[in-house]
């Protein structure tokens, strides 16, 4: 009877455990038939960026929840993509509009007014410049600040060299050392980038001074001998229409504003720091891998 007894007990746990093993498989491959859709909409969700707003879930099967939330969510892909493709139009379009008049403005201005009136013709033609400046600097950050749309391969180290050529100071000395580096980017924003930082270290030094110029494992660094910043105002240096120094006007205030959003869209890391003695030290860290 003992030996009934103990067949029977080794029977029911047996088939107890067996019965729990395939509770689990079914449960596990159950859930995870359930989990699929939303691992779907979870991996189209990491998948989205400016650059590929078109990307949908397209959840096919009942019409139960999780397809109405999957629907909900392309449904909402449909009005954001619309939304930047329109943003994207409006630049283009106002890049247009706006630089036009102003050209034909200065035009008229240099060719319509006499040079005897030179105080004046020289004051509006400064003017028109800067406003010209201006818009192109509002138009680069509005294109900035949506992303890229495509990147290739650029050669940092060759971008930086040719923002150096086109800037001349009279009495700045400019010295630089670079390493080859490719970024995967825009090369005429890339430029941009580093000659609002070599115009910024340049407007904001002393007579004689110096700026330094340095890339080095994907760190580009740009260092000048201005004067000194206050700590209270690294908090803003690189929000719009903030200048170093109120007294010099010949700026628009977004420089700096302009190199954050670039290299923002870049994936890179921008940081601001003071230099011993007066100055600051701007540094730019790049993703990417240096040139064989």
């Amino acid at each position: 009877m003992d030996d009934v007894i103990h067949y029977q007990w080794e029977v029911t746990l047996l088939a107890a455990g067996v019965l729990s093993l395939v509770s689990v498989i079914v449960g596990w491959l159950v859930a995870g038939r359930m989990l699929r859709p939303v691992h779907r909409i979870t991996a189209t969700a990491r998948l989205l960026s400016v650059s590929n707003l078109h990307e949908r879930i397209g959840l096919a099967g009942p019409k139960d929840e999780l397809k109405e939330l999957a629907d909900t969510f392309d449904a909402m892909l449909d009005r954001l993509e619309r939304s930047v493709t329109g943003q994207r139009r409006f630049i283009a379009n106002a890049s247009h509009e706006l630089r036009t008049p102003l050209a034909v403005q200065r035009a008229a201005i240099e060719i319509g007014l006499p040079e005897d009136i030179g105080e004046i013709r020289d004051k509006l033609l400064f003017h028109n410049h800067r406003t010209e400046n201006l818009i192109d600097a509002l138009l680069i950050l509005a294109q900035a600040e949506h992303g890229l749309d495509r990147r290739k391969p650029v050669a940092l180290d060759q971008v930086i060299q040719l923002a150096l050529t086109e800037t001349a100071p009279a009495d700045v000395t400019e010295t630089s050392r670079t390493e080859p580096f490719i970024v995967s980017g825009d090369s005429v924003l890339l430029n941009r980038l580093v000659a609002n930082l070599v115009d910024n270290a340049i407007r904001y030094n002393h007579p004689g001074g110096t700026v330094d110029v340095t890339l080095s494992h994907g760190v580009l660094t740009v260092r000048n001998t201005g004067p000194e910043v206050p700590k209270e105002r690294f908090g803003d240096l690189f929000e719009p229409f903030r200048r170093l120094h109120t007294s010099r006007q010949q700026g628009s205030g977004l420089g700096l504003s302009i190199v954050a959003s670039i290299a923002k869209a870049h994936d890179a890391d921008v940081r601001a720091r003071p230099n011993p003695g007066g100055g600051l030290e701007l540094t730019v860290a790049f993703p990417g891998h240096r040139a064989r």
